[in-house]
């Protein structure tokens, strides 16, 4: 959300990031209600002093001129009670119209439609050259057993369920993604995955992204996609204290998405399912910039790091205005080399949205000097499963069918350096 002054006083600004992003909103239609909003209240509260000033004539007035008075009293309190539900309905729908403002993009960010405009920024590592028949990571799973085929019929399309070395390879991948984490001093914390709507309008994903996002009616709440949304609104309402900035999180929790819109698309594997665990990066910083800016990158940076440590070659993308969604101000993505596709698939991501949330949340905090300021929040992929074993299981397989595990992961697998396939294994 941006502030409605900033929208007023730059239009052609907005109008342009309305444009960029692809959104559906018409900027001249909510000025047009923010100004009705404006002339109902200012009705009311010309009412309003209209009535007071009437009451005192009702006080003051002789006891056979009161009762005109009185009259006009009920008259005047009549018509405020008529203009209340109608200040109330365009105040609703001018929130509803501000919730569509997109962020205003970077001017470092590019500019294009979709994600055939992103720009790729650099790559590491190198695609592995296999001198024997390399398999898919459906493959490996179904040859070495790691993966349980009859889930689907119990749960639908999109489910899976690991077995044995793959149980233990997930819970590796996560708890490592934690240890990193808290290394760099990110606060761990696990969130519930059962949300209210509020903190997904908070986020940004709603009211856009609605088709997404799993709802229980009964009980009124969502099923999040991410650690994001329940943090996010954590500090809802709330005026921190600048030295306690920035605050770091990194959340851990089962995730869920619909995959609305995906039909025909990575129906098989792991690459796109409906529940997933997710380590997310959250940061609340000061509403400055560049620290910002500096925050994006120390998180770009370990999410590199997370890569290199797993030793799996990726690229990373600067997305473009049209792929970055609402409330991004620049957005990084890492993708991961898939041998089978021949091509990167998205791992991470990597996003800043300056004071865009906050202000949705209301998220302030008070600077040394007594101004109070709207916080910035920043959001990183840390590590997400079952995808990152796409890239894990293909790039690191061996001839013989192990699969080499990283020096660094190697300690949450009890020192192996391999995963045997089932063939040696039995």
């Amino acid at each position: 959300m941006l502030d409605l002054k900033f929208i007023k006083d730059n239009q052609e600004i907005v109008q342009e990031a309305v444009r960029l992003k692809n959104v559906k909103l018409n900027l001249h239609e909510l000025l047009l209600c923010e100004t009705q909003v404006a002339d109902c209240k200012k009705k009311i509260e010309l009412l309003q002093t209209e009535r007071n000033a009437n009451a005192k004539k009702v006080a003051q007035s002789p006891k056979e001129e009161r009762e005109g008075f009185i009259v006009k009293g009920r008259e005047i309190a009549s018509e405020i009670e008529q203009l209340k539900p109608i200040l109330n309905t365009l105040e609703h729908r001018l929130r509803d119209y501000l919730l569509l403002v997109p962020n205003i993009p970077a001017k470092e960010a590019p500019i294009g439609e979709n994600e055939d405009f992103n720009i790729e920024v650099k790559k590491w590592g190198k695609a592995p050259v296999f001198d024997f028949p390399f398999l898919s990571h459906t493959e490996i799973l179904q040859k070495n057993q790691w993966a349980e085929e009859r889930i689907s019929q119990v749960c639908g399309s999109r489910t899976y369920a690991l077995k044995n070395e793959m149980v233990l390879l997930e819970m590796a991948l996560l708890q490592f993604a934690l240890r990193k984490a808290r290394s760099k001093g990110f606060e761990l914390i696990t969130v519930p995955s059962l949300v209210r709507d509020f903190a997904l309008y908070g986020t940004g994903h709603f009211p856009e992204g609605k088709e997404q996002v799993y709802f229980i009616p009964k009980d009124n709440l969502y099923l999040s996609g991410t650690a994001e949304v329940p943090i996010n609104s954590l500090h809802s309402g709330e005026i921190l204290q600048e030295e306690q900035l920035p605050i770091l999180y990194a959340g851990f929790s089962p995730c869920f998405r619909r995959e609305s819109g995906s039909a025909g698309r990575d129906v098989k594997g792991l690459i796109r399912v409906h529940q997933f665990y997710k380590v997310e990066l959250f940061v609340i910083c000061k509403n400055d910039k560049e620290e910002s800016l500096s925050w994006l990158y120390k998180l770009l940076q370990i999410a590199e790091e997370i890569m290199q440590d797993l030793e799996l070659p990726y690229r990373v993308i600067e997305c473009c205005t049209g792929d970055m969604g609402l409330g991004k101000v620049r957005m990084f993505d890492i993708e991961a080399w898939v041998a089978s596709e021949a091509k990167y698939r998205e791992t991470h991501s990597c996003s800043s949205l300056h004071d865009w949330q906050s202000r949705r949340t209301n998220v302030r905090y008070r600077t040394s000097d007594g101004v109070v300021k709207f916080c910035h929040t920043l959001n990183n992929t840390a590590i997400a499963t079952p995808r990152i074993l796409v890239p894990f299981l293909e790039n690191h397989q061996q001839k013989d069918g192990s699969i080499y595990i990283p020096l660094a992961l190697q300690p949450y697998l009890e020192g192996q350096e391999y995963l045997l396939p089932h063939k040696l294994r039995v």
